[in-house]
Parts: C-alpha cells; structure tokens; sequence
C-alpha cells in the first residue's frame, strides 16, 4: 500500500487528522451574500475587491494559494507586490457581475498543478507580471464591449508579452498532519533583472469583533525567523520563516477611517499593504505582536533565475525547523507520484495522464472552509445589526440553515459557494481518489443544519430556494459503487443514512413542484439558465405554468434511482422491498403522465418532430408545445434502469406486488420499455423511451447538423443558428437561436449560456443513460452514428465516442493544439502555458473553446472519470 493511502486509513481510523489542515481559504469573499449587509441585497457593490484589503471579513477569509485548518481559525497565504502595483497583491482580481460583458469574471492566471487527497503535497502556479497589473484597463475596456464581443483578458493587454513576468510556484508538504512545509519558488522569464516582494502571511479569522466576550488570539515575534500564534479553540502554533529581511504585524480589523471616514486607533487589516506599498510606518505595529503577520523578502532576480523561499507551520516548537526540509519535501513529492501511479497505470498517453492529474489537483485544490449561519446572518452581530429589510428578503426561509464545513465549491472565484447539483457530480471524480470525503458531501446536505425541514435541499447562497435537478441519489449510488468497487464492500451505513433523508426531498418534490397534482413537474429553471423561451424560474404574468419535460424527466430519473437504493438496501434488510415497489409504481404514474397531461390527451412526446417538448399551460386551461429542440427533450434518455433476474427471486415481495400492479394497470406498464421482454443476461428494462422513441431521439442527438459537435452534445440544436424559434405571445415574438458561445442575454446574470454549448455534467448523464441502455440491448442493436454516416454502432460504441469527443476538448491534436485554448498563441504554442490546463465552466458548441468560469474543475472535473480505464 502506497503511503498516501495509508494516511487516508489514517485519517478514516482517527489515528491522524491528515485532512486537519488544506486549501481552505477561498478566492474571493468579497462580494458574496455572506458578506452582503446592505439594504438592497446588492452584494457585488456593498463589498468590492477595491474595499477588500481593507475590511475584517464576518464568515470566511480568501487568500492567493493559501491554507487554513478545518474551522479557519488561523490562516496563511501569500502577498506579492512588482514594485508598480498600486494595491499589494494579495487577493485574486476579477469583474464583478456588472462591470464584465458576461458578468463576473476572473482575471487572473493560476493553475492548480497537483494535490493529494490528504494534501500531504498540493501545488499551485501563479503568473505575476513585472509591469503593473493593468486593473483600470481590465475594467474599462470589458464596460466597452457587448455581450456580442470576445471578453477582454490579461492575456489580451500584452502584460505577458517578451515573458515579462515571474512564474510563482506554491508547494505544500506535510511532515506530519499538523506540521505544513511551505515553499515558495519565483522564476524570473523576462530578459532583464526584474524585483519581486514576496510576503508569506499568517493572521487568524476575525471571530472577536462580532460577540462581545469572545477572546482574542495573538500573534507575537520574540525570537528571531520565529511567530508563535496562540488561539483559545485552536491552540498554540509556530510560523517559522528562513532568514527574512523584515517581520511586519498588525490587526485583522476594518480600517474603518479609510472605508467609512470613521477614525478608530491602531493598525488594521491593510497594514501590510499600507507600509511595502504606501511606505506607511505607522500602518504596523512596533510591538511585534497582533492578529496577522508578515514576512518580507525582497528579491532581485537576473533573467532566468530562479529563488527558493522555505516556510513552516507546525503545532510545535522545532529548535531546527528547516533540517530535512529539503528530504522531507521530496518524499512528499514521491507519495504523490507513486499514489497517481497506481491510479493511473492503465492510462498509456502521457498527456491524458497530465489532464486527469490536473483535473483532480483543480478538484482537491477546490475545497473551501464555508460558513454560513443564516439566523445571524439575518439577525446582525453585537453592534452591527442587519438591516431590517434582511428580515422580508433573500433566504429569510432557511433560519435553522447553519453550514461551517469544508465542502467542494465549483469554483473558488467565480462561484464561491457551493451549488447543489454541481456538487453531486462533484463526488463522482472525488470519490476516485477519496471516497470517504466524497460520502461525507453527500452526507452532508441530508444533515438537519443544511436540508430544510420541509425536505428541499438548498440550493446555492443567492437563492437557497432555488430549484437544482434532483440528482443526489444518482450520485449517492454512483459514489456507493464506486467505493464499493476499490474497497472490496460498500458503506452501507452511508446508504442508508442519505437515503432516509432522500425520501423526504422526495416527498418535498412530490407536494411542491407537481402544479396540478397530476405527476407533471415544474421547478423552474433546474440548473439551465438561460435554455428556456422566457426565464422558466419567474411566474409567468397571466398564471400560466410550464409542465416541464426536463423537470418531469428528472423526477422519473429520481424515481428509478430511489428504486435501485431501495433494492440494494434490501439485500440485507427485506423491509426495503415495499419501498422499492412504491418507486416502481411511482415510476409508471410518471410515464403516463407524461404521455397524458391531466387526462386531456396531452403528450410531452410530439409525434410529428419526434422528440420531447415542455408545454405550456394557459390561463384558459389550453396547452401549447414550445417546441424548442434543446437538452430539455433529451432528458428523458437519463430516466434508465436495468434489472437483473436475480433482483425478483431474492425479492419476492417486491415481485409479488409488481406482479400485480402491472396486471391491473396494463395501460401504465405499455408505456415502459419493453417491460416484459428479458434483454441481455435476463434483464429488464425500465426507461420512459420504447426502442422506437429512443432511436427517434438519438436520430436527433448524432446529428452534426443538430445536437453533435465534435467535442459533445449540444445543450441547444443547431437549426436555430439559421432559423431561431420564435414564440408569439402578448404581442411578442419570443427567440430563441443557437449561440455556441458565450449568451448574448443578461438572463440569470449573462454569464452563462445553455443556448448551443457544451456541458459537462449532462453529457456525463447521457454517456452513463447509452451504457445503461447497452446492459440491456447488447450488441444485436445499433444505431447510425453519426446520423447520416452510414456507420452503424453499439450504444457502448456511440457512448465511448462521446466520452472521446469531450475528452478531445483538453488533449493536444495532431498540431500540438489544445481545442480549449482556441486560436490564443500564446496559450497554445508558450511552452510556460500550452501543458497547464484550465477546466472551464463550459465549452464552445462548436469549437470546444473553454468558456465561463476558468476553475470550474467543479462538474468539468468529470474528465478526470472519463479518462479512468474501466476495470
């Protein structure tokens, strides 16, 4: 067993903590509904990234490659400053939601190169430049530009041109679970001396300001190189840093006089800042003591030089804290190698091997301590109440929701907080590497401090009553398995507990999302933002109301996949049959409601154009198709189950009450897939789509003239670029065209589009819906793929070019060029960018170039499962 794995059996034994100490530290806290105080919920403006260094954060800290224990009460990341900067560089910069052509975005480069599941070796890249950071030219010019327009970079300013800049390399090891060795390694790549500030900075979590009472931690310096850090819940520490030029400590406190014209005594929060920058004295403290601290190296490197800077943070006192640094780093560095060694033995391409390993470094690089106790958050601290309209506005419902936990973020600029469906696809690659952290997120939101008590679970900070699709049980299974599968025997205890806590979200879904009782669901915009004629997450304005293929698609899909929990429970406990009968009836009540809206003969399925349409429900009881191809007609391919034989003879009950119901509602079991018919290996099928109507759907999906890009599945078909759909209603006409790229509308924020690009997420659900279907169908079916190429395929065949076509997006072609860069020189041809990879939030339909979010290793991290080799 490979020393990794064994501090993870560790960990699970509590004979160490190895996950005590990560990446914790978000990178942005600013301008987040947590830290939004303002009367009109306007958190972009309330908080900016100008105000950052400046204000004492309430719920959580942000830093530039930065650590923090468990609860982040102490926390450390890095400062730098080029001797030009206006601002000490100490955050990540980025647009807010109003200032980007497509909203908030990141503008910055960093990469996450490599991390353990322990974090017993992690490490981050960030490029500098030498010039000033252009922040007044990002700003302006993004303001000049239309939705229409390619978004301005850093790239774009030519800060990076001649290689004028330093490349920061960020490095972790653990010498022991609450011993962290930190090295920090500047590379100069211009051609000319260049000077660099570097400032390694450690301060604790401002938690003394908000209730009166609480005690205050302390930092001091009485030994030269040497900080010892004292906190009253998290004990004592010592920071030591190697011969640096200067110690500089003040307070994490609000510098009140420069963002309120409030004067207060003492140092603040922006002392650092104020004194390397501004040459402020009076700005740190002469005591050598406070709440953060600093130390200052200030290096002149020749071009081409590289300089090594070595840290520690441990919870002892070392009398030579950097002997066998150097030994101990290396064998960290092993571990690693030798853990992703044995990971990836099957995979033979070298640069499939860095991908993955990229994408699960960008996957653990991506937990984040988050904090979030509503009821306080409402109510306002000690002298500083809330404002009273928080008491009527957003997540005024979800008092008892009380979140201080290290979770999975999609991305810890753009979206720093979690989202509910994207962290369920989260787990699937997670659970790769540690399965036990991807069990307990899943855990997690079934807890009574995060689930509501009506059963919903909530779904993202701005709007924690927002509807995500309901795709927790699918991944509690998929994670169940694949743990089951590495270990030898699955959690079942994990299992059950999350499934007894899915039955009430269940019933949360029954009693509140199916309008008129009658097994069509809404939801509203279910995770696709913009994909809709209108906003489907608003009311409409005469009391119409949409029955939701995809919403009613998805329950059919929860359905099957609380079926399958309930049949796995019963293996060892025969109770679980009644529920898994429950499931099964559920199910078929679904179908037919879907082939007969309310008894009125109204079918989600059109006959004529072969696919499946939302309808929309007039205020005169009419009911009108919006027959817009999109992902929302191919959903219904995710409600899929396969049962074997051998299910019915170990559940006799559960056959028995099968029996009966399917002879005394024959009308709802015509409806299912070839219920009688045993497929492969005595299978049967459970599925919304007979053979016929599957092959009309996939007709549709394999067309490149459709749905099928080179890199994936379309969310959007491509008809609609020459003619888009046009809805008349109330003296509009409504349109909707094929945008591959970028959305050209401020719906849900303008910075995501699900009208022609490529997600990750649902093309993972329709490669794992084809390998189902395959299970039953087996070889004898094929299907013309792509449609029109005279190619007849398996749907394991069709499911496996699918997975190649998304994988494709990252790999270099035959011209060394990587799809996700599209035409950028620079980052294709560099040497210094083109084998660093950034998993963005979603990809051209066209081109596969990575668009929205750059970190959003998130639900892009999938990769990382695709290139696994199927043991």
């Amino acid at each position: 067993m490979n020393a990794e794995k064994t501090r993870l059996q560790e960990d699970v034994a509590k004979d160490k903590n190895w996950r005590k100490w990560g990446p914790y530290l978000t990178e942005r806290q600013w301008a987040t509904v947590r830290e939004d105080y303002s009367e009109n919920g306007n958190a972009w403006q309330y908080l900016t990234h100008d105000m950052a260094r400046s204000k004492a954060y309430r719920w959580g800290e942000e830093g530039i490659g930065g650590i923090s224990d468990d609860k982040q009460y102490l926390c450390f990341a890095f400062g730098f400053w080029n001797g030009k900067d206006p601002i000490l560089k100490e955050r990540m910069f980025g647009l807010t939601g109003f200032e980007g052509n497509h909203g908030e975005d990141c503008k910055e480069h960093y990469y996450y190169l490599d991390s353990t599941p322990t974090h017993s070796y992690m490490k981050m890249l960030y490029k500098y430049p030498q010039a000033a950071f252009p922040y007044a030219q990002l700003v302006e010019e993004n303001r000049k530009r239309t939705k229409t327009d390619p978004e301005y970079e850093l790239i774009d300013t030519g800060v990076f041109d001649n290689n004028r800049y330093f490349d920061i390399s960020m490095e972790y090891a653990k010498a022991d679970d609450r011993d962290m060795l930190i090295r920090v390694t500047v590379h100069n790549l211009g051609s000319e001396p260049a000077t660099l500030d570097v400032l390694p900075q450690v301060w604790f979590r401002n938690i003394w300001s908000w209730k009166s009472g609480t005690q205050k931690p302390d930092l001091f310096q009485d030994e030269e190189g040497v900080i010892q850090l004292n906190h009253q819940r998290l004990g004592k520490y010592y920071f030591y840093a190697e011969e640096p030029d200067e110690t500089l400590f003040c307070e994490n406190e609000t510098n009140t006089q420069r963002l309120y014209n409030y004067p207060s005594p003492g140092t603040f929060k922006d002392g650092v800042h104020e004194y390397v920058v501004n040459k402020k004295t009076s700005a740190v403290n002469t005591t050598r003591h406070g709440t953060k601290a600093a130390v200052r190296y200030t290096l002149t490197l020749a071009p081409g030089e590289k300089r090594t800077l070595r840290l520690r943070l441990a919870y002892r006192y070392l009398f030579n804290p950097f002997q066998k640094f150097d030994e101990i780093f290396s064998q960290r560095m092993q571990d690693a190698d030798d853990f992703y060694h044995e990971l990836q033995e099957k995979i033979e391409d070298e640069d499939d091997r860095n991908i993955q390993r990229q994408a699960f470094a960008g996957m653990l690089w991506s937990k984040q301590y988050y904090y979030y106790d509503v009821g306080k958050w409402i109510r306002g601290d000690d002298g500083q109440p809330a404002p009273a309209s928080r008491k009527l506005g957003r997540n005024r419902e979800w008092m008892h929701l009380r979140n201080s936990d290290i979770i999975s973020m999609p991305d810890k600029w753009e979206y720093p907080w979690y989202a509910a469906w994207d962290l369920a696809f989260h787990t699937i690659p997670l659970a790769v590497v540690d399965a036990e952290f991807a069990k307990s997120q899943l855990l997690l939101f079934t807890k009574e401090w995060y689930m509501h008590p009506n059963g919903q679970l909530p779904a993202y900070e701005w709007a924690l009553s927002d509807v995500n699709p309901p795709v927790h049980a699918w991944a509690t299974y998929r994670v169940y398995k694949i743990d089951e599968k590495r270990n030898g025997k699955g959690d079942r205890v994990f299992l059950e507990e999350v499934f007894h806590k899915l039955l009430l979200n269940f019933t949360w879904w029954v009693n509140k999302k199916d309008n008129e009782g009658n097994n069509i669901f809404q939801g509203g915009f279910l995770g696709m933002d913009n994909i809709g004629v209108f906003d489907r997450n608003t009311k409409l304005p005469s009391g119409e109301y949409l029955e939701q293929s995809d919403g009613t698609s998805w329950m059919a899909m929860y359905t099957l996949n609380m079926l399958r929990l309930s049949l796995e429970l019963s293996k060892e406990n025969p109770v679980y049959q009644s529920l898994a009968t429950k499931f099964f009836e559920h199910f078929l009540y679904i179908a037919g409601a879907m082939a007969n809206i309310g008894g009125e003969g109204i079918n989600l399925w059109d006959d004529e154009d072969e696919f499946f349409y939302d309808v929309l429900n007039t205020s005169d009881n009419q009911y009108k198709r919006l027959k817009v191809r999109s992902m929302v007609g191919l959903i219904p391919l995710f409600a899929v189950e396969i049962l074997d034989e051998e299910i019915f003879e170990s559940n006799p009950q559960f056959r028995e009450r099968l029996q009966w119901f399917l002879q005394h509602r024959a009308d709802l079991a015509g409806l299912i897939s070839r219920w009688v018919e045993k497929g492969k290996k005595e299978r049967h099928l459970l599925s919304l789509l007979r053979g016929h109507r599957m092959k009309r759907i996939l007709r549709r999906m394999l067309d490149e003239a459709e749905f099928l890009s080179p890199y994936g599945i379309r969310a959007l078909s491509k008809v609609y670029d020459a003619k888009p759909y046009t809805f008349h209603t109330d003296g509009m006409d409504l349109k909707v065209k094929y945008i591959p790229g970028e959305s050209d509308s401020t719906m849900f924020g303008g910075n995501s589009n699900w009208r022609g690009p490529i997600w990750f997420p649902v093309n993972y659900l329709l490669i794992e819906s084809l390998q189902r279907f395959y299970q039953y169908y087996g070889d004898e079916f094929k299907i013309e793929h792509p449609t029109g190429s005279g190619q007849m395929r398996t749907l394991q065949e069709i499911a496996d070019d699918l997975s190649e076509r998304l994988v494709r997006i990252f790999r270099k072609d035959a011209s060394g060029k990587r799809p996700v860069y599209g035409h950028h020189p620079k980052l294709q041809s560099d040497p210094n960018f083109r084998d660093y990879i950034y998993f963005y939030e979603y990809f051209h339909g066209d081109n596969g170039r990575g668009i929205g979010a750059t970190h959003q290793t998130g639900w892009t991290g999938l990769v990382a499962k695709l290139i696994q080799p199927k043991t």
